[in-house]
Parts: C-alpha cells; sequence; structure tokens
C-alpha cells in the first residue's frame, strides 16, 4: 500500500505555495509539512501567551486596581 495521496488544491493556493519554496527543487509535500509545523507551534506558543495572561490577571488586577491610583487619577 503505497503511502502517497492526490489532494486537490485550488490554482490560487498553488500559487501561494510556491512562494513560500525555499527552493525549486522543495516539494509541495516539504512546503506542506513546514506551514503545519510552523502553524503548531505558533499555536502553543498563543496558547501558553493565554496561560500566562489568565495567572497574571489577579495580580494585575491587585496593582491596577487600588485606591491610590484612583486618587492620582482624579
Amino acid at each position: 500500500m503505497a503511502k502517497d495521496s492526490t489532494i486537490l488544491l485550488n490554482k490560487d493556493l498553488i500559487e501561494m505555495l510556491k512562494k513560500v519554496k525555499n527552493s525549486p527543487h522543495e516539494t509541495y509535500n516539504e512546503v506542506i509539512k513546514k506551514l503545519v509545523f510552523l502553524y503548531m507551534n505558533v499555536k502553543k506558543r498563543d496558547q501558553y501567551d493565554k496561560f500566562l495572561h489568565e495567572i497574571q490577571k489577579p495580580k494585575m488586577k491587585e496593582v491596577w486596581d487600588n485606591k491610590e491610583d484612583e486618587i492620582w487619577e482624579n
């Protein structure tokens, strides 16, 4: 059983993939694999950033919501 398959891509997507290639010899399979890898890493980083933001919320509220700042603003 072969490991390869055929997928249907729009011509505009093929043109975009051509622009992403590092060399003319790079296959679309390699390009797509690289893009998926990048997407997965960005997605992980975004989740980590959201996690850090949630952890910091109580301290941020404590620091920003205080009487001294309210008096100073007015």
